[in-house]
């Protein structure tokens, strides 16, 4: 039995995290850096998630950024390449990018919700295409390994104002349960999980906030903090709260666990 010191570390494991730039990405890129893996960050913000990898070298960890677009297969297939290149393979696919956006449904607009189902989902669908070639048996990594998709609360109930977000979560989180199967009836060697994160202090978090405010469901972003308190039980969650779940995910302490979602909302699920 391994001891519970080493079985949620990651040394010797690659660990691929998109939209890695800042807010919960590079919080989650920093914490699989420290229980020892190499992490390669990727986002469309070049200054920000080189300065992120950075971070994570100057504190004594291994990373690497490179600029990558989600919703582009080519750019996708040569970010596997580079991580395979300059790591020696893949073990760990954190799906992280994503963004939203707020309407009513009577108001919003169809490029929109385009948008946010191109990266969202898309998006998620061509980093569990080209994380799975590169992982099963017959791949350039070859050694399978773990991917961990961002879902959302959002997936799982409905919220005014995000039908555009909810459905491209929706799928994530379907996406993510059809790829676990497939990968453990195949023999790959692959386990394939989604987190469901509620309202996190994060930009994206405040920019929820924002949101309720500007479609005049509440009057100042004070009332709209307010009533996500009251959803959830426990308060708020933090972006350390999103990494460890992301870590159990990638560690070997989830050897026996694919198509699960881990549901990280203080209680807001429960009520």
């Amino acid at each position: 039995m391994q001891s519970p010191e080493k079985i949620f570390r990651l040394d010797g494991k690659v660990a691929f995290i998109s939209g890695a730039a800042r807010g919960l990405g590079a919080h989650v890129a920093r914490t699989l850096a420290a229980a020892g893996a190499s992490v390669f960050l990727t986002d469309v913000l070049s200054a920000e998630v080189e300065q992120a990898a950075k971070s994570i070298r100057d504190a004594g960890g291994k990373a690497a950024a490179m600029v990558h677009d989600v919703t582009q297969e080519a750019q996708w297939e040569a970010a596997m390449a580079q991580v395979v290149s300059q790591f020696g393979g893949l073990d760990v696919l954190v799906n992280n990018a994503g963004v939203e956006d707020m309407a009513f449904f009577a108001e919003g607009s169809l490029e929109s919700f385009k948008r946010i189902q191109d990266i969202n989902v898309n998006g998620t669908f061509l980093g569990l295409k080209h994380a799975i070639r590169v992982m099963r048996p017959d791949g350039a990594s070859g050694r399978g390994g773990a991917i961990v998709n961002l879902s959302s609360l959002a997936a799982m109930i409905g919220v005014t104002g995000l039908g555009a977000y909810c459905a491209s979560k929706g799928a994530v989180r379907s996406l993510t349960k059809s790829a676990a199967i497939e990968c453990a009836q195949l023999g790959y060697g692959i386990r394939v999980n989604s987190i469901h994160p509620g309202v996190i202090k994060t930009a994206m978090g405040n920019h929820l906030l924002e949101g309720f405010v500007r479609l005049g469901m509440v009057p100042d972003v004070a009332t709209a903090e307010g009533a996500m308190l009251q959803l959830h039980p426990l308060g708020l969650g933090t972006p350390n709260d999103v990494a460890n779940a992301v870590l159990y995910l990638a560690s070997p302490a989830s050897r026996w666990t694919t198509g699960a979602e881990i549901v990280l909302d203080g209680g807001a699920n429960a009520q």
